[in-house]
């Protein structure tokens, strides 16, 4: 079957999003400190809790509550957020953009961001504007790679899983995609995102 949709990833592919642009100075410069910071109080899987859906004050909270004497540096992370979100990726946007410029392409996101801070990011970046629809996970309670967050975005633009191709950088969230049929690229940079949507539109339309 032919290609006709292309969904992106936004974190990581196409948005440069990192907490150490804030945390680095806080640290004074101590990764190994920071380190410590993120894979014990505002770690990965808190943070994706509010990608599902969690509200940033119930999470910010909750976080205080366990860890009074990093009150300040938990209550920044929500704080300063904004300054966490850094430029677009800018060879990946080149190659979103050469994607738009075809007639027989549909370009969707399906993401994992919250619902409270996602509308930073559609003021911020205008290439936003270039996908026929986004499926946010926070606004959906739902999160990848969970199945059924797939299957919503197939079925909200009425779309056919063997015609479409998720590009994510994390693998296990292409994975995900590949176990309801759609066509998967695990992001590494842009050079081999462009060589892998070349071989797979093209062998999907001979």
């Amino acid at each position: 079957m032919k290609i006709k949709n292309v969904i992106f990833d936004l974190g990581g592919v196409l948005i440069d999003w990192n907490p150490e642009y804030v945390y680095l100075k806080e640290f004074r410069g101590n990764r190994e400190k920071m380190k410590w910071f993120f894979d014990h109080v505002c770690t990965h899987d808190w943070n994706e809790q509010q990608d599902a859906g969690i509200s940033m004050k119930t999470a910010t909270e909750e976080r205080v509550a366990l860890f009074p004497e990093y009150e300040d540096l938990i209550r920044m992370f929500y704080g300063r957020w904004e300054e966490m979100l850094g430029y677009e990726i800018t060879e990946s946007v080149e190659i979103l953009n050469s994607l738009r410029q075809n007639p027989s392409i549909n370009l969707y996101a399906l993401t994992n961001w919250s619902h409270e801070t996602f509308p930073v990011a559609l003021q911020r970046f205008e290439f936003l504007s270039w996908f026929k629809g986004i499926v946010v996970s926070g606004a959906e309670k739902l999160i990848k790679p969970d199945p059924k967050i797939y299957e919503l975005i197939l079925n909200r633009y009425h779309l056919v899983a063997s015609e479409s191709i998720f590009i994510d950088d994390r693998l296990a969230n292409t994975q995900g995609a590949e176990k309801v049929g759609i066509q998967g690229i695990h992001f590494t940079n842009a050079k081999s995102l462009q060589q892998s949507l070349q071989t797979l539109i093209h062998k999907n339309h001979i």
